[in-house]
């Protein structure tokens, strides 16, 4: 028995230590790429970015919600090598900030992000927008066209996050949470997120996760005040990237989805229609639950409608999970980089590229 309760020990002690040592080893090697933090005011936007060194044409990169810009931190290192790469914190997320009351509107959101490239990078760029970052990288192609000279739409939740069809999506139960966090005013909301869903932390971490992650933020906090929250002990890197980011996370822009504000004046088919320049859509796994609940950014038929609107659109079909950089970082980096250099300002409509046996498609595509 003693023996048994000396395993236990030292068991508790290993993780505990793990817990409280933990450094993601990315951040070594994004420093080591030569990224630098920045801070650019622009309108009464203070935005948050991290720039690596300028080795190629522009590229901003906008990260998915909930998340901040270090989600692209498996990617960071070699898009470095042939882009000069702006990683942005958008408003309600990171360590960018916004004054009380700044609207969570993709027009509102869109203007302070072009105004923020026209300000830090001082020229066109390539922007690449994953899940709400691809919602706004669009924004950017269809109403600043002279600023984006070709585009990557990484898995974005292209009409299915309009109103009232978001209420048909699994994502609308996570958005539930930050309506009523904007009612309760909780002092700490990824705390207060992951006690409200629980069953997402059990599928995806394990069952009674949830009240162990609350226990391990705590003990983080305590042994790195001030430091973004960063658990070791959690294997799948979209949930740790997640837990990291709703430490910053303004449960204003999710509650703005929940109630359709996000989207107002933003209507997904007609800014599609708009867009001019090459556009890659990368659509990620999904599925569909009995009651007919979406799993996932978009739907097949969505897909196809979106490929359909874009005048110079090339279609690729992933198999990855959300955050396709984070889950397929090397595909991911072949197939931005391969679309990217050879669609500039003059580009003819993208011609199908062999990439990792993905199902590739160019306009007009049948799903």
């Amino acid at each position: 028995m003693s023996s048994i309760i000396v395993l236990v020990v030292i068991a508790v002690a290993i993780m505990l230590t793990r817990l409280v040592t933990y450094v993601d080893p990315f951040a070594a090697k994004v420093a080591e790429a030569g990224y630098v933090s920045k801070t650019a005011r622009v309108n009464t936007v203070t935005f948050s970015y991290h720039e690596g060194p300028n080795n190629g044409p522009p590229l901003v990169l906008l990260h998915a919600q909930f998340l901040d810009w270090f989600s692209y931190s498996r990617v960071l290192p070699d898009l470095s090598r042939s882009f000069h790469v702006f990683d942005v914190d958008y408003p309600g997320h990171g360590d960018t900030k916004v004054p009380a009351g700044y609207p969570m509107t993709a027009n509102q959101i869109g203007t302070d992000l072009s105004d923020f490239i026209q300000a830090a990078v001082g020229e066109p760029v390539y922007v690449s927008g994953n899940s709400s970052g691809g919602l706004l990288a669009l924004w950017l192609a269809a109403n600043r066209p002279g600023l984006v000279m070709s585009t990557v739409l990484e898995d974005p939740p292209l009409f299915s996050s309009e109103y009232p069809r978001i209420t048909q999506t699994i994502a609308n139960r996570a958005f539930a949470t930050s309506i009523t966090a904007s009612r309760d005013h909780p002092s700490d909301f990824l705390l207060y997120w992951i006690h409200h869903n629980n069953q997402f932390f059990k599928t995806n971490v394990g069952p009674g996760s949830s009240w162990l992650l609350r226990e391990a933020v705590h003990l983080y906090r305590w042994t790195h005040p001030g430091q973004p929250v960063e658990i070791g002990l959690v294997g799948n890197d979209t949930v740790r990237m997640l837990i990291r980011g709703l430490g910053t996370y303004d449960p204003r822009f999710g509650a703005a989805f929940y109630n359709g504000t996000w989207n107002s004046e933003f209507d997904h088919a007609k800014a599609l229609e708009r867009v001019t320049c090459p556009t890659l859509l990368l659509q990620a796994n999904y599925s569909t639950f009995a009651d007919g609940t979406l799993d996932g950014a978009m739907s097949g038929q969505e897909a196809k409608l979106a490929i359909s609107l874009l005048r110079k659109g090339t279609y690729v079909k992933v198999d990855a999970s959300h955050v396709i950089n984070l889950d397929k970082p090397a595909e991911f980096v072949h197939m931005l980089t391969a679309f990217f250099l050879q669609n500039g300002t003059t580009a003819t409509p993208a011609t199908p590229l062999e990439l990792h046996g993905s199902v590739i498609s160019t306009t007009p595509v049948m799903l």
